[in-house]
C-alpha cells in the first residue's frame, strides 16, 4: 500500500526505511522534516510518523533488500530520491540495497555487511593492521575453550551480530566460559537476524581490553571521517555490559585527539565505509585508542539527541544531508555537558502496575523525565532484561559532568515504580 506523495519537488526527498520507537527517535524525523519532504518505508501504516512524512509505502517486510529495491525505483520514477536514510541495526544492510538500485550513497550492501557483521570487520581492521582485540570466531563450547586459551583471560563472549552490546559478558576462567557460553550463544536480538544463521562461527570470543568505553557518532562523506559528538558510557551489572548511561560533552577533548582521530579513519578506510553516519566504539587503554565494532547507523540510546543538546549540532539534519550528498554542518552552536541516566527495576519478572517521577523540587537541570515501562509490563533487570529492561530514562544538561550527574541522581531519587504487589525505588546496581 502506498499513500499519494504530497512532497511538492521543491525539497530534497528522503527515504526513510522504519523509525523505531517513538520515544527514542521521534526527534530524528522533526528535525528532517525542516528541511526535506519523507517518505517511509514501514510494515504498518503509520501513526505517529504522520506528522513528519509527506507519504509512505506499506511493505511486507523492511529486512528484504532487493524486495525493498524494486518499490523504491516505483517511487523514484514517480518522485525522485535524493537520499537514502535508516536508524536501524537490523535494516541497515537492506537499506543499502534501496541506496545502490537508485544510484544513491551509502548504497554498497558488502560494506554494510562488513560492518552488521562483527567477525568480517575484525578481519579487514586485521588485514590493514588498525589496533584492536584479538578476536576468534567460534561455533561450540570446545571452540571457544580453544579460542579463550589464545587470547587469554579474562576474555570477552559477544555475538557476531548483534548490537546493543546484547549478550556481551566477561569471563575470568574456563568455568565461567562454560557457564556463559549458552547466555552469548542464545542471545536474539527484536527482529529475526539471518546473519546468526548465515555463518557456522556465531559467537566471538575476543581479549579483554581495559580502560574508558566511549564511542564516537561521526559523519563519513566522500571517506573522510568527521566526529560530532563523544559518548562517554556508564556500564554497570557487570561481568554484563549494560550501557547504564552516557554523558557527552561540546568540549571533549577527545574530538581533536590525534591517536583517536587517526584511529576512527583508519577504521573507516579499512572497512570501505565512504558516505553516511557511524557510531563506533574504542576503549582508551594505556597503549591507544583499540576498536571495539563499527555501526553504520546513528547511535543509539538517544546519544545523539544529547549531542545536539549539548553542542546544538542538529543530528537528524546532518545524516540526511550525508544521505543526500549534501554536506552538512559540524560547526558547535553552543557548547553545554549533557547526560542520560537509564533505570532498571530490582528483581527479575517484575510486573509493572506504574513508573512515574516525583517532580517537585527536582533541578532545572533536568531536560527530560521519561518513563518506558507501561502498566501490565513484566520487565527484569541484566542479565535477563538487557536493554528492553530499562522502565524510564532521564536526561540532563549542565555546564559538567558533574552537574548533570548530580541533576540525574536527584532524578533517580523522585523515580517511582509500583508494582503489583508493592512500591519500591528502581536503583542501578
Amino acid at each position: 500500500m502506498r499513500e499519494v506523495q504530497k512532497a511538492t519537488g521543491e525539497r530534497p526527498l528522503l527515504l526513510v526505511v522504519a523509525t523505531g520507537m517513538r520515544t527514542y527517535r521521534e526527534y530524528l524525523l522533526r528535525s528532517i522534516r525542516g528541511e526535506f519532504d519523507i517518505h517511509l518505508f514501514h510494515v504498518d501504516e503509520p501513526t505517529w510518523e504522520k506528522e513528519y512524512i509527506s507519504g509512505w509505502t506499506v511493505l511486507p517486510s523492511t529486512l528484504d533488500g532487493p524486495a525493498m529495491a524494486r518499490a523504491a525505483r516505483e517511487l523514484h520514477a514517480a518522485t525522485p530520491v535524493a537520499g537514502v536514510l535508516c536508524w536501524d541495526e537490523g535494516r541497515i544492510h537492506a537499506a543499502s540495497y534501496v541506496a545502490e538500485a537508485l544510484g544513491l550513497r551509502n548504497g554498497e550492501p558488502d560494506v554494510i555487511w562488513r560492518l552488521r557483521d562483527k567477525g568480517q570487520t575484525r578481519a579487514a581492521l586485521d588485514e590493514a593492521g588498525v589496533a584492536q582485540p584479538r578476536s576468534v570466531a567460534v561455533k561450540t563450547l570446545d571452540e571457544a575453550l580453544a579460542a579463550a586459551d589464545r587470547v587469554g583471560y579474562p576474555a570477552i563472549l559477544k555475538p557476531r551480530g548483534l548490537g546493543a552490546s546484547l549478550g556481551v559478558v566477561r569471563v575470568e576462567n574456563a568455568t565461567e566460559l562454560a557457564e556463559r557460553f549458552p547466555f552469548t550463544a542464545g542471545m536474539k536480538g527484536p527482529d529475526p537476524e539471518p546473519l546468526l544463521y548465515s555463518t557456522d562461527q556465531p559467537v566471538l570470543v575476543e581479549e579483554l581490553v581495559t580502560g574508558e568505553e566511549v564511542s564516537v557518532d561521526a559523519v563519513v562523506q566522500d571517506g573522510k571521517a568527521v566526529p560530532l559528538f563523544i559518548g562517554r558510557k556508564v556500564v554497570g551489572y557487570p561481568p554484563y555490559a549494560e550501557e547504564i548511561g552516557h554523558f557527552v560533552d561540546a568540549d571533549d577533548p577527545l574530538l581533536t585527539d590525534p591517536q583517536l582521530l587517526d584511529a576512527l579513519q583508519d577504521t573507516h578506510t579499512a572497512l570501505g565505509f565512504r558516505d553516511g553516519w557511524t557510531h563506533s566504539e574504542f576503549m582508551l587503554t594505556a597503549a591507544g585508542p583499540r576498536l571495539i565494532e563499527v555501526n553504520g547507523r546513528l547511535g543509539g540510546d538517544m546519544i545523539p539527541y544529547l549531542g545536539m543538546l549539548a553542542t546544538g549540532i542538529d543530528p537528524g539534519l546532518a545524516a540526511a544531508r550525508v544521505a543526500c550528498g549534501i554536506t552538512p554542518g559540524t560547526t558547535p552552536a553552543h557548547r553545554r555537558v549533557a547526560g542520560i541516566r537509564f533505570f532498571y527495576v530490582e528483581h527479575d519478572d517484575t510486573r509493572i502496575e506504574s513508573v512515574s517521577f516525583h517532580e517537585a523540587g527536582l533541578p532545572a537541570a533536568l531536560e527530560q523525565l521519561v518513563p518506558v515501562a507501561r502498566a501490565g509490563a513484566v520487565v527484569s533487570p541484566p542479565p535477563k532484561g538487557t536493554v528492553w529492561g530499562r522502565i524510564a530514562f532521564a536526561i540532563a544538561t549542565g555546564g559538567a559532568v558533574e552537574e548533570c550527574g548530580a541533576a540525574l541522581d536527584a532524578a533517580e531519587a523522585a523515580l517511582h515504580v509500583r508494582s503489583g504487589q508493592d512500591a519500591t525505588h528502581a536503583r542501578e546496581e
